[in-house]
């Protein structure tokens, strides 16, 4: 009976304690605002950037004019017009924006849209240029839409990344095919 009625005080102690701590809390802090905690205040001046510590120095060596007399060539060069420039423009190489491209080709293939699947295989093409899978259904495509040239030259690219590959026999029968309908189309033999 003395434990259950020293446990029950203690209990109450510590819930007075508890709640007059949470009333002083609520009647320091304005209205609308909301308080941080001592701990996480510490733990945030611990946080503070260190920038200024870690700042690099860009600017060129004092003597970097002498060194480098055509670097200013290199500047004007680098923001010179469009025209006299040979720099092309750059895709990122994405596998997974390809990846998505021929999964739509596909679905536009399976419903007969093959100048949509053709767009799609050749924006395949554009995120990863080497894809034998996408140079393969962009052949059947351009086969589909009377473009033969075009095909063979697609087909050739597949059997040039993948001579073995699952669909090798397909193309190399899609090129006989297409060499008996046009002569002129240039073919490789695959190994």
């Amino acid at each position: 009976m003395f434990r259950l009625s020293l446990v029950v005080c203690v209990l109450l102690l510590g819930f007075s304690r508890v709640s007059s701590v949470l009333a002083q809390d609520d009647t320091s802090s304005a209205p609308g605002q909301v308080r941080q905690s001592d701990s996480s205040g510490a733990s945030r001046e611990a946080e503070i950037s260190s920038s200024k510590d870690t700042r690099i120095d860009l600017t060129p060596p004092k003597d970097d004019a002498k060194n480098h007399p055509d670097s200013s060539v290199a500047i004007v060069d680098s923001e010179g017009s469009a025209d006299d420039s040979d720099v092309e423009e750059m895709h990122a190489w994405d596998p997974h924006k390809a990846a998505k491209d021929i999964e739509v080709g596909d679905y536009y293939f399976k419903r007969k849209n093959y100048r949509g699947a053709l767009e799609r295989y050749k924006d395949a093409l554009t995120y990863k240029p080497n894809d034998a899978v996408a140079n393969f259904r962009l052949a059947e495509c351009e086969e589909k839409v009377n473009s033969p040239l075009d095909a063979v030259q697609h087909y050739e690219a597949y059997l040039k990344i993948l001579p073995n590959g699952p669909l090798a026999a397909d193309a190399q029968k899609a090129l006989e095919r297409l060499k008996t309908k046009n002569p002129n189309a240039s073919i490789v033999n695959a190994k």
